[in-house]
């Protein structure tokens, strides 16, 4: 193809890239990702089984805290006297500020401050699909992610090899649940049908969708289109790393 004169060649690509709509939906700050500048802090509260779970957010709230996530599951290290594990994630307080008043609260075995699951594991790409080609896109995408978490940022990628088209559909509106989920891949040899639809959705709360070039009605819904799925982790990564100078947006629709 000849070069028009006094043209970007970036552009000339993304201008002749396929049409096809970015999601509707709000850029909205991840607030569970920590910002430069911001207090965040969490708490890991193990309590007796008539602990009043209001109680405990409101001595957050009342100590300053805007709480974030909150997760509550049965306790599972056997210690004396504690039946339930609260995790609150917030802003605005430390976590000793929160731990001080959460102690006061009548079920309250143990309250200790952690880092939150940002600060340790930060943004999550998550990859679904054949065993094979998540595999493959595991390796490109824990490479690149090694490069950014090296300067200073925090990028984790979660996987699960999946077959059938209800399973993988069921998968996909998962994500758009997941916290500080911010990428999907697909990878697979054939996806269509219900996973398209689902894609559709996914895309429509904010989250972007690559995908390997597949069999199937998937590759005309997704973001990105990419063969080798080494790249496709790799491009991935770079698509929500701070440290990185990849726009999707720019290659929205596209196959490489």
């Amino acid at each position: 193809m000849r070069e028009e004169p006094g043209r970007d060649p970036a552009e000339r690509q993304t201008s002749e890239a396929p049409d096809r709509q970015a999601s509707d939906a709000p850029d909205l700050p991840d607030l569970l990702i920590p910002a430069p500048g911001q207090v965040i802090g969490k708490l890991s509260v193990r309590t007796s089984a008539e602990v009043d779970l209001l109680a405990v957010l409101g001595a957050v709230r009342e100590a300053g805290g805007d709480i974030a996530s909150v997760t509550a599951f049965p306790a599972t290290k056997g210690e004396p006297g504690v039946q339930r594990v609260i995790d609150v994630e917030f802003r605005d307080i430390t976590g000793e500020t929160a731990a001080g008043a959460v102690r006061r609260v009548a079920g309250v075995v143990v309250a200790q401050p952690r880092q939150t699951l940002g600060q340790v594991f930060g943004k999550r790409v998550i990859v679904i699909g054949g065993g094979a080609q998540v595999a493959q896109v595991n390796l490109g995408a824990v490479s690149e992610a090694d490069r950014h978490n090296l300067r200073g940022e925090r990028i984790s990628v979660d996987t699960i090899p999946l077959v059938g088209e209800a399973q993988i559909a069921a998968a996909v509106r998962a994500v758009a649940d997941l916290p500080r989920a911010h990428i999907l891949v697909l990878a697979g040899a054939i996806m269509g049908g219900d996973i398209t639809v689902a894609v559709m959705e996914l895309r429509e709360t904010g989250i972007p969708v690559v995908a390997l070039n597949m069999v199937g009605s998937v590759t005309d819904a997704v973001d990105l289109v990419v063969s080798d799925p080494v790249q496709a982790g790799t491009m991935a990564v770079m698509a929500i790393a701070d440290t990185a100078r990849f726009d999707i947006e720019r290659q929205r629709g596209r196959r490489y």
